[in-house]
């Protein structure tokens, strides 16, 4: 199903431990949707991740690879402020989070587009 957009939600807590049952979770529900032909756009919703660290990027860069070796695209989704700083410091704001994809977070949207961008003026 070429276009189809499938939900994955990351849990409050994430460790090192959970990033390889992540990845086999999210790998098994890409296989179930399409065929085998890809195509889509998983949104990864992290809305409930507590506090966000480098082990949390982490599983998102593992996820979004996951993804990519399936067909589909990632997308993050409900991100909060520190995790997407986080992602910004380690350099990885285009490949994890893209402008506009933010949009249960009101204020923060201006904010991704800050960080994507530095030089426009800040909203």
């Amino acid at each position: 199903m070429a276009g189809s957009a499938i939900f994955f939600a990351v849990g409050a807590t994430v460790t090192r431990a959970d990033i390889p049952v992540l990845c086999a979770g999210l790998a098994e529900l890409v296989r179930g949707h399409g065929g085998g032909h890809g195509g889509g756009v998983v949104v990864c919703d992290v809305a409930d991740v507590a506090h966000p660290d480098v082990v949390t990027v982490e599983a998102l860069a593992r996820l979004r690879l996951t993804a990519r070796r399936h067909g589909w695209n990632l997308t993050v989704t409900g991100a909060c402020p520190d995790l997407l700083e986080l992602v910004r410091l380690l350099g990885l704001t285009d490949v994890l989070i893209q402008a506009g994809r933010q949009p249960e977070q009101r204020e923060e949207a201006g904010g991704v587009e800050e960080v994507v961008d530095g030089r426009d003026p800040p909203r």
